[in-house]
């Protein structure tokens, strides 16, 4: 069966290319022969992930992480292999046929059950005689049926334990449901409120958002509070279903709320997630990292949506962002604006969204008291220090002579001003994504070197892999000696090998993962001679005499007896010449 089933993994990882499937996930560059971006396994700022389409790998520079395609998809997407390889097989045209795997239990498997089944729960209410003014309501705010069925909206009733009462029956345990965020004692949570399903990285439900439909004054949004499977701060409403919109578009729109974003979706622009709120997190900050560099913020076009536009926009140039705004007018939302003005009016404003630092000179003017003059001079600083920030020569001249003209001071004035805010903005930049990290350079004595160094051959040279089962030469490492048995035998189950599917071979394995990292980023020539190959394994050879010499030392310190004594040293002596 592990036969097959290997088989079958390489059937599927072979009909994919891993720069197609990553580049699905997160934005890469081609620089050399291999591509690079933002890692999406740590707190990463500049692109350090380079992934290889020659051996269909990736790593890490930074963090370590690597693997294949099967790694990556069950990294990203915190899911098991079993699925992983499902999902994978589907996008590859592959039958998993004699497939055996058992799924690891993940202590939140039933949370993410009773969700499904709370959320078929709520879609079947909607569509009852319960849920007639729920669904006029909608009709009444243009959601029609056909959005109601793509985005999963249902409708908690207005009884206070129908949900509980249901989900214990399926054997549910009433403590999980307050724990996950359903239940309030043994009553349900939400009641009389239109539910929207909230997603988690992977596409699972993981929370909801319910909203009064029916004018009381009660608080109109409930969400799921935090859960072990739900933390508002770190996801993005619509990011599973944005990415391969973001990725054909090279760009992504961010909205405050999730209304906003589904009215978008609606008239076809998909590249669009929501913060379900202003203030965005670290988290989110790296969310959107793994999407695009490239974002267009559409807050509300009141003034705490143009507030958070500000706040959030200035972090997001700090982390390398590429930032532009659409500003709404008449204090509008997005769902509000596209309902009053259209769809060619609301597509126009995000084709001509204006860049975050022309928004933010022309936001500086609010509340300043420009019969001050003292207030005047700080508005004219803020502006320059602004100015500054901007790499396009032309764009700071403009600036410059309309504040000359508006103000009349003189140009020179406002230029000698802004050099010194370029001087430190020089010395002080802000980050951007513009250069490639390299591999740490690695330190090897030469016996590790020299280890490594035929590891990396036996898996491509059949003669190297011959000697070492032949016993010509011993690695004094013990993971060493694993790997280089695992090679051997999965030659002679195979008959090939390529590092990516030896990779999954070795998927359980994870101290022998971790060397074999080590062998690969070797930056070493594929062919080789057998001269080089004789010169490695004489210095693995002198390894082994050197370990063996220590060992015999130690032993004969420890004995009494003088003819013991005589024979180890003969031993020793016999090493050190080379003679045995």
């Amino acid at each position: 069966m592990e036969n097959t089933n290997n088989n079958i993994f390489a059937e599927v990882r072979s009909k994919l290319d891993i720069v197609d499937v990553i580049s699905e996930y997160i934005p890469l560059v081609q620089k050399g022969k291999n591509y690079f971006g933002v890692c999406p396994f740590h707190d990463d700022t500049n692109p350090s992930m380079s992934v290889s389409r020659e051996k269909q790998i990736y790593r890490c520079f930074s963090c370590g992480a690597s693997g294949n395609v099967f790694t990556f998809v069950q990294e990203y997407e915190h899911i098991s292999f079993k699925e992983a390889l499902e999902q994978l097989a589907r996008k590859a045209g592959v039958e998993l046929k004699n497939v055996s795997l058992q799924k690891k239990n993940d202590k939140n498997d039933k949370f993410y059950e009773i969700y499904q089944l709370t959320d078929k729960y709520f879609l079947n209410n909607l569509q009852t005689n319960l849920g007639k003014q729920a669904k006029e309501y909608l009709h009444a705010r243009s959601i029609t049926d056909e959005m109601i069925k793509e985005f999963g909206i249902g409708l908690s009733l207005e009884t206070s334990s129908d949900l509980v009462q249901l989900l214990e029956k399926k054997g549910y345990n009433l403590n999980d449901l307050n724990v996950i965020g359903l239940a309030n004692g043994n009553k349900d949570l939400y009641n009389g409120r239109i539910m929207f399903p909230l997603k988690d990285l992977s596409g699972r439900i993981v929370g909801f958002s319910g909203r009064r439909y029916d004018g009381l004054k009660e608080n109109k949004y409930v969400n799921t509070k935090g859960t072990p499977i739900f933390q508002k701060g770190n996801i993005l409403y619509n990011y599973y279903d944005a990415r391969e919109f973001v990725r054909k578009k090279n760009q992504v729109i961010v909205m405050e709320g999730f209304m906003a974003a589904i009215r978008s979706i609606t008239i076809g622009i998909k590249n669009v997630v929501s913060l379900m709120g202003t203030a965005m997190t670290k988290e989110q900050v790296d969310l959107l990292k793994r999407l695009s560099v490239n974002v267009i913020l559409c807050f509300d076009g009141d003034d705490p949506g143009r507030h958070a536009t500000i706040t959030n926009g200035e972090e997001l140039v700090k982390q390398g962002f590429n930032v532009r705004v659409v500003e709404l007018t008449d204090g509008l939302d997005p769902d509000d604006y596209i309902l009053k003005y259209g769809k060619d009016s609301f597509e126009r404003l995000i084709e001509n969204a204006q860049n975050y630092s022309d928004f933010k000179i022309k936001n500086l003017k609010q509340g300043v008291n420009f019969k001050s003059n003292e207030e005047v001079s700080d508005y004219i600083n803020q502006v320059l220090l602004e100015t500054s920030k901007v790499s396009d020569e032309i764009r700071r001249e403009l600036t410059l002579k309309t504040l000359a003209k508006e103000f009349d001071i003189g140009y020179n004035t406002l230029e000698k001003r802004l050099s010194t805010y370029l001087k430190e903005e020089t010395i002080n930049p802000a980050k951007k994504q513009e250069f490639v990290l390299k591999p740490k350079q690695v330190k090897h004595n030469k016996y590790e070197l020299a280890e490594k160094t035929l590891l990396y051959y036996m898996l491509t040279n059949g003669d190297i892999r011959n000697r070492f089962e032949q016993g010509k030469f011993i690695f004094s490492n013990e993971q060493s000696r694993f790997l280089a048995s695992e090679i051997v035998y999965y030659y002679k189950l195979y008959g090939t090998l390529t590092p990516a599917d030896f990779y999954t071979y070795l998927k359980d394995k994870k101290e022998l993962l971790q060397l074999l990292d080590k062998v690969l980023e070797l930056d070493i020539e594929n062919e080789v001679s057998n001269e080089v190959i004789d010169a490695y394994i004489a210095v693995v050879r002198e390894n082994n005499r050197n370990l063996e010499i220590k060992r015999l030392e130690k032993t004969m310190k420890e004995k009494n007896d003088p003819l013991e004594k005589a024979q180890i040293a003969e031993k020793i002596r016999k090493l050190k010449m080379g003679s045995v």
